[in-house]
């Protein structure tokens, strides 16, 4: 028995060894290891369950996790996990009460102040996941992140851009579901509406950009309007499935401001769909596209609407855009509004969001 504990004791620390570099997989298998030697033993559980919320197996996360708690039920490290589970189960209620829990037991960590008022945010309770965010920040969270999140359930003038490394770690989770969510559940069709009244002019544009090209909707779409077509993304899961259609020439990831800013080289056919609800302030958008752009060239895209102020950052942590400030930028920056539609740009728990479709032609 001494030696499966001296065994299981080594492929436990193996695994941690492994989940500290991201090895996630090997860490899973060294913790299942180790629990076929030594069984029941609430800290294996837990890392266990912990390496499979990392895997993205909420379901079997929670199995090992409340199998951890019947051991020792106060045990803060599987509350925190064990919550989060069930948040990302849609269990929204449980797993605010269970936080309570791992915070009741400890209350020093920043990870589950910041976790519990995700869970408040989605489900609308706004000052309850203030509060939660500062205490975060109080405790040293990451502090740009928190002032995001805090800005989406407050009165305050929202950050220009969202933290980079928020969108990129969202849309690489995202990626294996992104299609079949987006279209199927959320009613999404913004790439073939604005593709449709591209092919309607009957033109062939030279080199076309998809900014933020994600799984590569558009690209299909744009394929045959463009001799040249080039999709930029920030997310390396998304650029992955959109390299499996073969339809673009070049797919880059890089921010798409960053992008814009920096690199060379014209676009005269540049389309957005869906992008700038994550990018946030849309001036250097503007200003650079007008330096890239040929005179006849052709920008379209979509933001939601916000009614509200010139740029809103939502709990649902996108941006909405008005209609007057969007109309102002294109005067700015030296496009003319050839169509505008106000249309849903999808639709979220059955209701339809309000968006604002856009074709502009470079001056």
């Amino acid at each position: 028995m001494d030696g499966h504990f001296e065994q299981a004791r080594t492929l436990f620390l193996e695994g941690v060894a492994h989940y500290q570099a991201g090895r996630f997989s090997g860490a899973e298998q060294k913790f299942a290891a180790a629990l076929a030697l030594v069984p029941g033993r609430a800290s294996v559980l837990t890392n266990l369950g912990a390496v499979r919320l990392k895997l993205g197996r909420a379901e079997e996360a929670l199995a090992v996790l409340q199998e951890a708690l019947r051991l020792e039920p106060g045990n803060a490290e599987a509350l925190g996990h064990c919550a989060t589970a069930l948040a990302e189960l849609g269990r929204l209620e449980e797993a605010v009460a269970t936080f309570d829990r791992a915070l009741a037991a400890d209350d020093r960590p920043a990870a589950p102040w910041m976790l519990r008022g995700t869970a408040l945010r989605e489900l609308g309770r706004g000052e309850e996941a203030a509060a939660s965010f500062r205490q975060a920040l109080a405790r040293g969270g990451d502090a740009e992140l928190l002032g995001y999140y805090l800005a989406s359930v407050q009165e305050a003038q929202p950050p220009a851009r969202p933290p980079r490394q928020y969108v990129e770690a969202l849309f690489d989770r995202y990626a294996g579901e992104f299609e079949q969510h987006l279209v199927q559940g959320l009613d999404y069709h913004a790439p073939r509406v604005l593709a449709q009244r591209l092919a309607a002019q009957q033109r062939t544009w030279e080199h076309a950009l998809d900014l933020g090209c994600g799984t590569g909707l558009c690209g299909p779409l744009l394929r045959p309007l463009a001799r040249r077509l080039t999709g930029i993304d920030l997310s390396a899961g998304m650029l992955e499935k959109a390299a499996a259609l073969r339809v673009y020439d070049e797919l880059r990831q890089a921010d798409v401001v960053e992008f814009l800013a920096a690199g060379e080289g014209s676009f005269d056919l540049v389309v957005a769909a869906d992008v700038f609800i994550y990018v946030g302030a849309l001036d250097e958008v503007f200003a650079a596209l007008a330096r890239r752009m040929p005179s006849g060239g052709t920008f379209c895209f979509t933001v939601e609407e916000s009614a509200r102020q010139p740029l809103e950052l939502r709990p649902s942590l996108r941006y909405a855009h008005s209609e007057g400030h969007v109309r102002e930028l294109s005067q700015r920056h030296g496009f003319r509004i050839v169509h505008a539609e106000r249309r849903p740009v999808r639709t979220e728990q059955r209701q339809p969001i309000p968006g604002l479709f856009l074709w502009m032609e470079r001056t």
